[in-house]
């Protein structure tokens, strides 16, 4: 199909910024791994107890880059989820967990905000949780830094702050599924693309922002992540 063919022109590209680097990275697809730290999976009522990981989408579009996040709208409580984010570097499908690392192409750190409410709501109805995680800027993101750079991190602190106070704190090594367990799990399921993402999993103290509330990510040896919450 040509450009001519096209009705309207196509959506600009989701690109995330690296590190030392002119070039950009085109985003293909956003995972995110659900329940990957034991402590959080307490805090939710759930046993921590290491079961097959679950994951949802995030549309590309939802992705925030050096930006301020807009308060949604429609929720009430909206909550803050600092995670580590995996970049695919190359394409795969079936990757056994010995190769997963070398299809990672970087990292980032990034929130996974999620609307509480409307999530709530749609766990009690059975019903899909897109409403409450995959909605306008909830994916806010640092630019990626190469694992050339710096390896393939297993251990490092996470941590956010919410107007200067830590309420999140964990470290890598606490991950229930680690990344080449993830990389590969998720390539048994689908055809993993250079540009994808996998947010990973937060730790425990999860809790809400409110308009005005200023965050503050932050990643061993990835990096940090500054933004504020809007109107």
């Amino acid at each position: 199909m040509t450009a001519a063919s096209l009705l309207f022109p196509p959506s600009l590209q989701t690109v995330l910024p690296v590190r030392g680097c002119k070039e950009v990275m085109p985003v293909h697809r956003i995972y995110c791994i659900g329940r990957n730290y034991e402590a959080h999976a307490v805090e939710m009522g759930h046993d921590p107890s290491k079961e097959p990981p679950f994951f949802f989408q995030k549309n590309p579009d939802s992705l925030v880059v050096g930006g301020d996040f807009p308060y949604p709208p429609q929720s009430q409580d909206v909550h803050h989820e600092v995670e580590m984010v995996v970049a695919i570097g190359k394409s795969g499908s079936n990757i056994p967990v010995d190769k997963a690392l070398d299809y990672v192409l970087g990292y980032a750190v990034g929130l996974d905000m999620t609307c509480r409410d409307l999530q709530t709501e749609a766990k009690k109805l059975g019903r899909p949780w897109e409403p409450g995680k995959s909605f306008e800027y909830s994916a806010p993101c640092s630019e990626l830094v190469l694992a050339a750079d710096i390896g393939h991190p297993s251990e490092g602190e996470i941590h956010l702050k919410v107007n200067g106070e830590i309420r999140q704190k964990g470290d890598l090594n606490q991950l229930i599924w680690k990344v080449p367990e993830l990389v590969s799990v998720m390539s048994n399921f689908y055809h993993l693309q250079p540009g994808d993402l996998i947010f990973t999993g937060t730790p425990a103290g999860i809790g809400p922002v409110h308009k005005g509330d200023s965050l503050e990510c932050f990643l061993k040896p990835v990096g940090s992540l500054t933004l504020k919450v809007v109107g």
